[in-house]
């Protein structure tokens, strides 16, 4: 039913849409903490799953021609490996103790890489490897780890089309591998599903208004964009937590 939906959430998804895009990590690193707001953690796994499904489609179309294959095995395979590890240990662990030290992570990182401005990690097979394993055991664990992949890809310098859609490409296969095992988990929930029509057509329009902004945004402005966003999610994280 119509008066059963949260249209303020549905606002917010809206806009985690449009600032996923532009970063160039996805929304689920605004998506969660807000999410959580409203719904149990579970319910925002398999929400954020379905959501993202339906953006990262749009963002492969919209930035098709950017496309780094080489980054998309390096850091997309071990992805995929350790969402499904992490989908499956997200039903025993607590949570809460992650959340913490998630969004510790990225406020630290995000804060030292804009201060050092000119410090890089080493953009080599082994970092990327490194990187895609943890954001994958993160977006399966904690439903967010487009903000980690954001930091590894950040190493890289990549023109942002090609960052963006990369990052669409990879989180798409993420997406689809933990969607079985949150389903398999019992996290996507019949009662939930009327917000499924709603997210899919906010991912097409927060996809498309990412974009047209993101044609404003000069290139050498582009990273230190990306790492204030992974910078200002860790503080919502943590600030969400203690909220709780």
């Amino acid at each position: 039913m119509i008066k059963d939906i949260n249209f303020i959430f549905l606002v917010l998804a809206l806009i985690a849409e449009v600032i996923g895009t532009i970063g160039g990590f996805g929304s689920s690193v605004f998506f969660v903490p807000l999410g959580n707001f409203y719904f149990d953690f579970y319910s925002v796994l398999g929400l954020t799953a379905i959501f993202h499904l339906s953006s990262n489609v749009s963002k492969i179309f919209l930035f098709k021609k950017g496309l780094d294959k080489k980054l998309l095995i390096n850091i997309g395979i071990p992805s995929v490996v350790f969402v499904i590890l992490g989908g499956v240990l997200s039903k025993y662990l607590n949570s809460t103790y992650l959340e913490i030290f998630l969004g510790v992570f990225l406020v630290a990182f995000s804060a030292f890489f804009l201060i050092k401005s000119k410090f890089t990690i080493s953009p080599n097979r082994k970092n990327a490897i490194v990187g895609g394993s943890f954001s994958g055991f993160s977006a399966g664990l904690l439903g967010t780890g487009g903000a980690i992949r954001g930091l590894t890809m950040a190493a890289f310098n990549l023109e942002k089309s090609v960052f963006i859609a990369t990052s669409a490409f990879i989180d798409f296969m993420i997406d689809f591998s933990r969607t079985f095992v949150y389903y398999n988990n019992g996290y996507i929930h019949d009662h939930d599903l009327k917000y499924v029509p709603f997210l899919f057509v906010i991912g097409l329009i927060g996809s498309f208004i990412g974009k047209k902004i993101l044609a404003y945004i000069p290139q050498s402005k582009f990273r230190k964009l990306s790492l204030s966003f992974v910078l200002l999610i860790g503080i919502i994280t943590i600030v969400q937590l203690v909220l709780r």
